[in-house]
């Protein structure tokens, strides 16, 4: 039986891991989502989450949140190990959490290509 569970252990939270990946500069992102990763040597896939003013008050930023919680959260046990994601959501899309299943599926195999080999 799949887990579908979200451990602190799957979270990003540090300013200090969310900076790491962003100074890579890997990122790729469709019309829902912009993605940026980064490897890590944990081997689980872990998520941070970004969603700024320009979304809206905090009731929108915090539906925003969950919508891409969930989609994670589900499609965390098709995505290989070892990978930091920071999900950013794309103003005005109106996606649902399907469309965020989508867009992490497609936009994660796309990052893999890009990402640099582990050293």
């Amino acid at each position: 039986m799949t887990d579908y569970s979200f451990p602190k252990s799957a979270k990003l939270r540090k300013s200090a891991e969310f900076r790491q990946i962003y100074d890579g500069q890997v990122r790729a992102g469709d019309d829902h989502l912009l993605v940026f990763a980064s490897w890590n040597d944990l081997g689980e896939t872990r998520c941070g989450l970004s969603v700024s003013k320009k979304h809206g008050n905090a009731v929108k930023r915090g539906r925003l949140k969950r919508l891409m919680r969930e989609a994670f959260r589900h499609v965390r046990h098709e995505l290989p190990g070892g990978v930091d994601l920071i999900l950013i959501p794309r103003q005005n899309s109106g996606a649902t959490v399907d469309d965020y299943k989508r867009s992490l599926k497609g936009i994660f195999r796309r990052l893999l290509k890009r990402l640099p080999p582990r050293s």
